[in-house]
């Protein structure tokens, strides 16, 4: 499971200036459905760069970050956000309560039962978790010239590949929604789904690439024979793609 995998979890800050660059953002619907209900303010775990910190900053929402990783916390504070540097897991909440928990990309590393019981502590009644992922979702002619790169080089990480597309939706963090689900402290699960998309270069791919754990787990010569030969596939392929990404919303309301 993800949030076992702990140096898969915290390898982010190694490459958190490109991470902060090329990362993809989150639709604007996404962050109105965020937004329902007026919250004033959120903690966003595993806030990272700040990425979709800043959005939910930009709309008048007052946010605090907490972040495993130093290097990541530093980015964001460089765009104004607040910043602790904790697993959430072990973070000291010190008795404040928040409207929001957000969590961009990153609820599956955190521990299901343990995440849901400090989210419920620090949500007043009426608060809601928010937790979402951008699944990409490469278009039939684009598998059709990288699954087989995949299934010849790294088949483990093609068959589990949030950016790759081999993640079902519906079972996004399922040990996640399942402790959710068993909470007494929140109502109904919900998901919701809004699809979007991005177009990408050969080089906007490969550094895309570079930014997942799944890649940067790979031994530095296995991972630069694979991104040889995607990027020979893309420039053999007009040299860009359009991307659909879903971006997936899980919630829940405190009780």
């Amino acid at each position: 499971m993800a949030f076992n995998d702990r140096a898969r979890a915290e390898s982010f800050g190694s490459v958190a200036e490109l991470y902060d660059r090329v990362r993809p953002s989150y639709p604007s619907q996404l962050i109105d459905a965020l937004l329902v209900g007026g919250p004033r303010s959120a903690v966003d775990v595993g806030c990272g760069t700040g990425i979709a910190t800043a959005l939910l900053t930009a709309r008048g929402c007052q946010v605090l970050g907490v972040e495993v990783d130093e290097r990541m916390a530093e980015l964001a504070r460089a765009k104004g956000i607040e910043v602790e540097v904790a697993a959430f897991e072990l973070w000291d909440p010190a008795g404040r309560m928040f409207d929001l928990v957000t969590a961009a990309q990153s609820w599956h590393w955190v521990e299901p039962e343990v995440g849901t019981a400090k989210a419920a502590a620090v949500l007043r009644p009426g608060g809601r978790i928010c937790a979402f992922w951008n699944i990409g979702i490469p278009p039939p002619h684009v598998r059709e010239w990288m699954t087989p790169i995949y299934q010849r080089l790294e088949p483990g990480i093609e068959n589990r590949s949030i950016v790759l597309g081999s993640a079902e939706p519906g079972a996004l963090g399922t040990p996640h929604v399942a402790a959710l689900a068993a909470s007494t402290e929140f109502g109904t699960v919900s998901n919701a789904i809004f699809a979007w998309t991005m177009t990408y270069s050969t080089a906007g791919w490969i550094d895309e690439l570079n930014t997942h754990s799944d890649h940067q787990a790979l031994p530095p010569e296995r991972r630069e024979r694979l991104l040889a030969a995607v990027s020979e596939a893309i420039d053999a392929n007009g040299g860009s793609f359009e991307m659909h990404y879903d971006a997936v919303l899980i919630s829940a309301t405190r009780t």
